[in-house]
């Protein structure tokens, strides 16, 4: 049996940065950035998890009609690291070589083609650590995380997403060069979203 590439869709942050605004509701191609994500995510081919807030339900309302598993994470507060953790324990049954990808929310220019390629990356070599970068060399997202280093994922505390993982395993990892600014480039605030509907050719 294939392993499978579950990926976790990170979206319980509280968009503190925003000022008041919701990140992930800002539209991307004319829908909630969100949104956006996950049906790229879906597009991979890959079964996709969603982790929410509490009382998100405009969050949960942008993604309600997709085949997706939302994962309710009651203690957000307490940092990414939260979502990772209850999305790892949410995967019912997996197989031994499964994967998890982590996949931030906010992040507008990723594809199905270059997340399914990872996917594949990881299906033909999952004792590996597959991460995406700039082609320059700079790591960045996705990361994709090996069943037998799942239980280090689920002790990780505070707002980190799974870097001291990474760091752990350096030797592991295998640094996938994507498009442009498709690894790097996430919109926390509003200066952000200016800039990157100010773009010569903006997706927003």
């Amino acid at each position: 049996m294939r392993p499978t590439v579950h990926i976790l869709v990170l979206a319980a942050g509280a968009s503190s940065r925003m000022r008041g605004a919701d990140k992930l509701l800002q539209t991307v191609k004319g829908r909630p950035i969100l949104r956006l994500v996950v049906e790229t995510a879906l597009a991979s081919g890959a079964p996709v998890l969603v982790t929410l807030p509490p009382a998100a339900e405009a969050r949960r309302a942008a993604v309600a009609d997709l085949p997706v598993r939302v994962v309710d994470i009651p203690d957000a507060a307490q940092g990414m690291s939260r979502s990772i953790v209850r999305g790892v324990f949410a995967i019912s049954e997996p197989g031994p070589e499964d994967a998890l990808m982590i996949l931030p929310a906010d992040m507008p220019l990723f594809s199905a083609k270059a997340l399914a390629d990872l996917v594949s990356r990881a299906r033909a070599e999952p004792e590996l650590i597959w991460r995406g970068g700039t082609v320059d060399g700079t790591p960045g997202h996705p990361a994709i995380i090996p069943r037998d280093l799942w239980p280090e994922l689920a002790a990780i505390t505070g707002d980190e997403g799974g870097r001291s993982v990474l760091t752990r395993h350096a030797d592991r990892v295998r640094l996938v060069p994507l498009p442009g600014k498709m690894a790097t480039l996430d919109l926390d605030t509003p200066e952000d979203w200016t800039a990157f509907r100010s773009r010569p050719t903006p997706l927003a």
